[in-house]
């Protein structure tokens, strides 16, 4: 899966890429009082890493992201001298790894920095390379991203590092609706039969203990962008059409004909429908705004 993922990213599509400034208030004195350093440049891949360094960072930091457009595949991303230059002033950066933002390796290695300091998520959970690319949706993800990236800045800026603590503390707290949310439909929905059109919130069903009986094959097929068996097709149909699962969790992101078939069989059949999203979208302002609204939508599809 991973190889398969790194040739999309390769790919020939290119998206247009869109910087998204988090955090672009200068702020007159820093936290401490000082007005002798600048904010720091600093960039998340994925918007969500932005998000948290935005969160942590604070009025001490310009957070950008790339891959960020609602309506584009971040598999199949290619850099463009813009975002070279992004990542060439940033003095911070996260990178997701595990195959999803393979380009970053290039830029990184054209723009050396002795002094710019590099979070892999991957590394940070001592994730393998065959697994779900999708780990920001698995609940303790972020938490371990927030010690890091506190950790990094106050190395970056060490007068201010009492200042990213709390700022990590409002950011933790933040997430607490989020877990309560997930233990919330635990304790109701435990088993609960669930259908994908692709693994994007594996991590979070697992943790809600909802059960995935779409064939793995068939999301394997989906997320590398090669057709699923037929009869692995004919699998993922008969649990709409017979009413097996209670709700279809839908990549509203990355979507092909056959997912908007896949889509348009459960709406038909009153199968509820639940979009989830690779990358934050417009309408909301953060992480956890974005997946306590998801979760919502989780909760009320599963209540019918």
């Amino acid at each position: 899966m991973v190889s398969a993922l790194a040739t999309r990213v390769l790919g020939r599509v290119a998206i247009a890429i869109a910087l998204l400034a988090l955090s672009a208030c200068v702020p007159t004195a820093s936290p401490a009082g000082s007005t002798a350093n600048a904010p720091i440049a600093v960039l998340g891949t994925e918007n969500f890493y932005a998000d948290l360094l935005a969160q942590i960072g604070g009025t001490r930091v310009i957070a950008s992201s790339i891959l960020n457009d609602p309506a584009a595949d971040p598999h199949e991303y290619e850099a463009s001298p813009a975002t070279a230059k992004v990542v060439a002033d940033s003095k911070l950066v996260i990178v997701n790894g595990i195959g999803y933002d393979d380009f970053m390796e290039k830029l990184l290695g054209a723009s050396t920095k002795p002094d710019r300091v590099v979070i892999n998520v991957q590394e940070i959970l001592g994730a393998k390379d065959d697994v779900n690319v999708h780990v920001w949706y698995d609940p303790a993800t972020m938490p371990k991203v927030a010690d890091a990236v506190t950790a990094a800045l106050a190395r970056l800026d060490p007068q201010n590092a009492a200042y990213f603590s709390a700022q990590k503390a409002k950011y933790l707290d933040a997430l607490k609706p989020l877990n309560d949310k997930i233990a919330s439909i635990k304790a109701k929905y435990t088993g609960a039969p669930i259908a994908f059109t692709e693994n994007v919130a594996g991590y979070l069903t697992d943790a809600m203990g909802l059960k995935v009986l779409t064939p793995p094959a068939f999301m394997e097929a989906i997320e590398s962008g090669t057709d699923p068996a037929p009869a692995d097709v004919a699998t993922e149909r008969d649990l709409i059409t017979g009413h097996k699962v209670k709700a279809l969790l839908y990549n509203s992101q990355v979507t092909s004909p056959l997912t908007e078939q896949i889509r348009e069989l459960a709406v038909s059949n009153n199968v509820p429908v639940v979009p989830v999203a690779e990358t934050i979208p417009p309408a909301f302002k953060t992480f956890q705004e974005w997946q306590l609204a998801q979760l919502d939508d989780l909760e009320k599809a599963l209540a019918k």
